[in-house]
């Protein structure tokens, strides 16, 4: 018989501001899948948990007639939703900072759909640029040869945790309309955007001026899973290309049961709240002891100028996400707060820096 070594559950851990999915779940999640695990349901999202969920964000979302789809993953979510609802010869525009253009190891492009990258203002798409570029695109008489753009891809929070605007959601929105195009919201994050001070986008907003858009579950206390929902009508047999994109698990109670959970009490925004909540805390110190932030983020991820020095010797006894390098001697760092966070982890960072 194979020995293998004993893992220390709880042990060596080092402080941890990596990412906002580094804890399991909430505990009222794992409560609820404990309960429910002995009941015989249907499956691929047939039970009456995934019902209940939809019911659940339906009503959150002012639209009582949307349909909603639990996917896997963030990735899935965007590569299945950009892969059925584009035309063959169609591409999709997105901010050069976002997920799809970076950190999805072509997802996109391996459906056969290019990622049109457009210039970026703190993570939020230059909406002028865009306007522009599809001025450029159809004044222009040999684009029946070029990669025509069928959508506008853009996340909130985005990759810099900014936020956008009812009335920038609003210009996207008819800038669409105008060339006939879809606009997709990124939502991996939307708990932490809806909840950020001063914001003034809520998820009936993002129902009305959206074709589609997703409630990320992974990143904001869920195990995984996260909820694709369109306000007016999914792409013809979406349920089935889901399958076949792998985006569905066949024990979909998983998904149901967790974002019933997440939203028939608003333990979304609650815990959502959380994070921002630990991450104004965390923003205030930083600047209290002298660490430059690279922008203003009103949400959970934080960005911080650091010297090389400064993070190898802080890489020692925390953990933080590399961003992007500023030049030889200094690189900014993010710091996510999450679901999860305590006070007590903020003061105790605060020791060390």
């Amino acid at each position: 018989m194979v020995k293998y070594p004993k893992i220390n559950y709880m042990g060596n851990i080092m402080l941890n501001f990596e990412s906002d999915y580094i804890k399991g779940a909430h505990p009222d999640i794992l409560k609820a899948l404990i309960e429910t695990n002995d009941e015989p349901l249907s499956g691929y999202g047939r039970d009456k948990y995934t019902s209940l969920a939809t019911d659940c964000i339906r009503a959150e979302c002012k639209a009582p007639s949307a349909e909603v789809y639990y996917l896997t993953g963030g990735t899935q979510a965007n590569k299945t939703v950009i892969a059925t609802c584009l035309k063959l010869d169609e591409g999709v525009i997105a901010p050069a900072t976002g997920h799809v253009s970076l950190h999805e190891v072509g997802a996109i492009e391996y459906t056969g759909h290019k990622v049109i990258e457009l210039p970026a203002l703190e993570g939020k798409l230059d909406i002028d640029k865009a306007e522009a570029y599809l001025d450029t695109f159809y004044k222009d008489e040999n684009n029946v040869m070029m990669v025509r753009p069928g959508m506008i891809y853009i996340s909130h929070p985005t990759e810099y945790g900014t936020l956008y605007t009812r009335a920038e959601l609003e210009r996207l929105s008819d800038i669409c309309e105008r060339y006939e195009m879809k606009l997709f919201v990124d939502g991996a994050r939307l708990g932490y955007g809806l909840c950020a001070d001063g914001t003034d986008v809520t998820l009936a907003d993002l129902a009305e001026l959206c074709d589609v858009f997703y409630i990320g579950g992974t990143k904001v206390g869920a195990l995984c899973g996260e909820a694709v929902v369109f306000p007016y009508g999914a792409p013809e047999r979406f349920w089935s290309l889901t399958k076949q994109h792998g985006a569905m698990v066949a024990k979909g109670r998983l998904f149901g049961v967790q974002f019933y959970t997440l939203f028939k009490d608003g333990l979304y925004y609650e815990i959502s709240r959380n994070a921002i909540e630990r991450a104004n805390e965390l923003k205030a110190m930083l600047r209290e002891k002298g660490y430059p932030l690279y922008l203003n983020s009103p949400t959970n991820q934080q960005f911080v100028i650091l010297t090389n020095s400064q993070y190898e010797q802080l890489s020692k006894s925390v953990k933080m996400s590399f961003w992007e390098r500023l030049d030889g001697e200094r690189l900014v760092v993010r710091f996510a707060t999450s679901f999860a966070t305590t006070k007590e982890e903020i003061d105790e960072l605060a020791k060390i820096l």
